[in-house]
């Protein structure tokens, strides 16, 4: 394919997304991805497009209660490669939707590579375009200086928060005779099942007490003097962090304990460490809610103090990496536009729209948007009271804030629903989304 007609910088979710949409509206894409050209972030591990670094969870899959599913729901329905593709290399995970890192990663690659309006280049961008329509999805490990570019270009300083990745564990060094397999108050995905999707290691007071100070006493990755006041994102706060907070904060957190019963007793143990699938096979199981800064050293000699995990032998260990997210309320408009260069829109991540659903979600929005512009076609941003809109609205909202922070997509970003009791509040906000999604998807959307 030769010339193009929008440039995408990264090939994260957000950007993958995006390119998609504009392809499929029958719009030439140059999609740039520093991975593969002989440079690499930090954190990720592979030059696959729409690699997931953190987590293997998309979360909630469920609809009817829950703001991510809903999210989810909406962006099925505008053709989401990442949502089609996570339903493709889907894990057992009870109701969240867990896939298969490699497969995922692998099936959007593929999708994009062999996409006849789309060109993947394996290049790193330096500075930001100074012309032609391009969408700024570089996610959170942005390199120094493209940043320096995009604050340039912004009037302000970049802002940042530091994300930690959780351990996998290879099964096969799991001891099983201690641990057992069940969901929380044994509940069953939207997938069916046995309801079995979790391995549950349990710990009694003792040995969580001593799981708690290990945490606290371990040996942990230090800050550079730049970075000391950098906050924590506090949707993905390591797990030694979140100790320090109280030594009871665990058991009402991650370790949990509440709606497992061990079959051997019959009883809640007084702590429970959970590991999820991550991949199709089953050989490879995250620690849930185990995000961390400790040592790898310390990481192995701790976590080997859990029941069932003694001779566990991780496929990977935790780490911590540096966000970096814009002012976008102040920066883009309605339409993810950089007001001081409006060529430029920006999607994903560096919005200040947090998780993976979510940037896929405004990078969906990106594409969308591009396309209208591009084509001279209309496109009306979605509802407000849609998850969709709930979330462009957090991130372009009409009131910026000195303290404008990342944020998952939840129901507190939706319009109130003042005349309904707070036990049915979830279902109507989920009903009236729909609804709202229905006219607008059959009144103010164009097909693009």
């Amino acid at each position: 394919m030769t010339g193009h007609q929008v440039h995408i910088i990264g090939g994260g979710l957000a950007g993958s997304e995006a390119a998609w949409q504009l392809a499929q509206a029958g719009v030439k894409v140059r999609l740039s991805e520093m991975r593969g050209s002989g440079d690499m972030t930090p954190a990720h591990q592979t030059d696959g497009l729409a690699e997931l670094v953190c987590s293997n969870s998309f979360r909630s899959d469920d609809a009817d209660r829950n703001a991510v599913g809903l999210l989810h729901q909406e962006m099925r329905r505008l053709n989401s490669l990442i949502m089609a593709q996570a339903d493709a290399a889907k894990v057992p995970a009870g109701s969240a939707l867990a896939v298969d890192r490699d497969v995922f990663s692998q099936g959007v690659t593929r999708a994009l590579r062999d996409h006849p309006h789309v060109e993947v280049v394996r290049e790193r961008i330096d500075a930001l375009p100074g012309e032609g329509l391009t969408i700024v999805a570089t996610g959170p490990l942005t390199a120094p200086a493209l940043t320096a570019s995009i604050g340039a270009a912004a009037g302000m300083d970049h802002l940042a928060f530091f994300d930690a990745i959780a351990p996998v564990v290879h099964f096969d060094s799991i001891d099983m005779d201690q641990c057992w397999m069940a969901n929380r108050w044994d509940k069953i995905g939207p997938g069916g099942g046995e309801g079995k999707d979790y391995i549950n290691c349990p710990m009694n007071r003792e040995q969580y007490q001593a799981f708690v100070q290990g945490l606290l006493d371990g040996e942990k990755t230090q800050f550079k003097e730049w970075e000391k006041d950098t906050p924590y994102f506090e949707g993905c706060m390591p797990i030694e962090v979140m100790a320090s907070r109280g030594p009871e904060t665990l058991r009402h957190g991650p370790m949990k304990p509440m709606g497992l019963d061990d079959p051997r007793t019959g009883r809640w143990p007084y702590a429970v460490v959970q590991l999820r699938q991550d991949n199709a096979s089953g050989t490879l199981w995250n620690m849930v809610g185990f995000q961390t800064k400790l040592k790898h050293g310390a990481q192995l000699e701790l976590f080997r103090t859990i029941p069932g995990l003694e001779k566990a032998e991780f496929a990977r260990l935790g780490g911590l990496h540096r966000n970096t997210f814009i002012q976008s309320p102040k920066l883009l408009d309605a339409t993810l536009r950089l007001r001081s260069a409006p060529h430029i829109r920006f999607a994903g991540q560096m919005t200040g729209c947090e998780g993976y659903v979510e940037s896929s979600a405004i990078g969906l929005l990106a594409g969308r948007f591009a396309a209208a512009e591009l084509l001279c076609r209309p496109f009306a941003p979605p509802p407000a009271d849609t998850a969709l809109g709930a979330l462009l609205g957090h991130v372009t909202g009409n009131v910026a804030t000195a303290d404008y922070q990342p944020m998952n997509v939840n129901f507190g970003l939706f319009p109130p629903l003042d005349d309904v009791k707070k036990k049915q509040r979830k279902e109507a906000m989920t009903a009236r989304a729909r609804a709202s999604l229905g006219r607008w998807l059959g009144e103010a959307l164009q097909p693009v």
